[in-house]
């Protein structure tokens, strides 16, 4: 028969295991994006500009959200070894470059666009836009050395480069469990939108320029056409497809 004091150590020692399995979950990888989700929810709502529907920044109250502030600040400190499969990566990095490129517009509010805290010289794409991990990123190396090699070509309808014709900033955090289907009604919506993703002009398709731009990267999804034709219905099998609806590159919000 054992001791009190050893039932007793046994006692403990279980309570400390069910703690710990509270405070680190093995499946939980991601970091928690509850004040990003609370930011996007204040300062993000839809509402149509420039004869566009969008979603629309509040970058004046955005640059004055400490709650923003704390989620730049976990998004450079998050050790991004422990995401663990390719689902909390793309999510992660989605949310992040979405996250960078607000602060890049935050940061130097008000402006026009975006591509004025740059130059021809010297354009925003390749300018330090904060930290991942404790690693210093340019948008360009989140879009084209992360992002593009995960080889999942929906992330061109889910990153946000704070335009007026990008893809809508989603309302809610990616995070993996729910990704694929974020990312097919990201797809399905860029592709409804007549002035920014996609308009039928007699018999010719009328895209975005992010199918010309990355045309490459639709090839898994059998092309362009392909991909048009998963996520738009009653498309016409054989298309005259033309990447050139006009891209404004407005800044998102006010």
């Amino acid at each position: 028969m054992s001791s009190p004091s050893s039932w007793f150590r046994q006692i403990v020692m279980a309570l400390l295991g069910v703690v710990m399995m509270g405070i680190a979950p093995a499946d939980a990888t991601e970091p928690d994006w509850s004040l990003y989700k609370a930011v996007l929810q204040r300062h993000v709502s839809p509402q149509t500009r420039k004869a566009t529907v969008l979603n629309w920044v509040n970058y004046t109250a955005l640059k004055k959200d400490p709650d923003f502030a704390a989620t730049v600040r976990m998004l450079a400190e998050f050790p991004v070894a422990t995401l663990s499969g390719p689902k909390e990566k793309l999510s992660f990095h989605i949310n992040a470059y979405n996250i960078l490129a607000l602060n890049m517009v935050a940061e130097h509010w008000p402006l026009e666009s975006i591509k004025d805290v740059g130059s021809i010289i010297s354009p925003v794409w390749k300018k330090d836009a904060g930290s991942i991990g404790g690693t210093k990123v340019t948008l360009d190396q989140v879009e084209h050395e992360i992002l593009r090699p995960m080889g999942d070509p929906r992330m061109h309808m889910a990153i946000v480069c704070a335009s007026i014709s990008c893809p809508d900033l989603r309302r809610e955090p990616y995070v993996a469990a729910q990704l694929d289907q974020q990312l097919d009604d990201q797809a399905r919506g860029f592709l409804a939108n007549s002035a920014k993703g996609l308009r039928l002009e007699g018999g010719t398709v009328k895209v975005s320029r992010i199918f010309s731009w990355f045309a490459d990267d639709f090839a898994k999804q059998g092309g362009v056409s392909g991909f048009l034709q998963h996520y738009r219905q009653n498309l016409p099998q054989t298309m005259n497809i033309e990447a050139d609806l006009p891209y404004d590159w407005s800044v998102n919000g006010e």
